[in-house]
């Protein structure tokens, strides 16, 4: 899982070139969303990028922002965090690694987000 590269995007998830995806998971309730925002990214932001998810120093935190994706050549790529409730439901964010079948990591994520009431 060295050397990747994104090869599709959509509003929910990136998607790496050996099948793998990677997507924000919040268990929501009636009056709550928090998740990675995707929707202003493109393949163009990932031209001639490579990533090495063997390791969970592929990404980095931001407080109060989002996350940035760390690759192994090339600037970080920065996704920001959103979430909105009425202040009783939980505010927990999770970034997800999968192939869908036999591997999944789970981050904590929570505090990588912009909250509002």
């Amino acid at each position: 899982m060295k050397n990747l590269k994104v090869v599709a995007i959509d509003s929910d998830s990136l998607e790496f070139n050996n099948g793998v995806k990677l997507y924000s998971s919040h268990d929501q309730d009636c009056c709550e969303r928090h998740y990675l925002s995707l929707s202003d990214l493109t393949l163009a932001d990932f031209e001639g990028l490579e990533f090495d998810l063997t390791t969970d120093n592929f990404f980095e935190r931001i407080e109060d922002y989002g996350i940035a994706l760390k690759p192994i050549n090339g600037f970080h790529v920065r996704i920001p965090g959103y979430g909105s409730n009425n202040g009783y439901y939980s505010s927990n964010l999770d970034l997800i690694l999968t192939n869908g079948a036999d591997f999944k990591k789970t981050f904590d994520i929570s505090e990588c987000q912009v909250v509002s009431d």
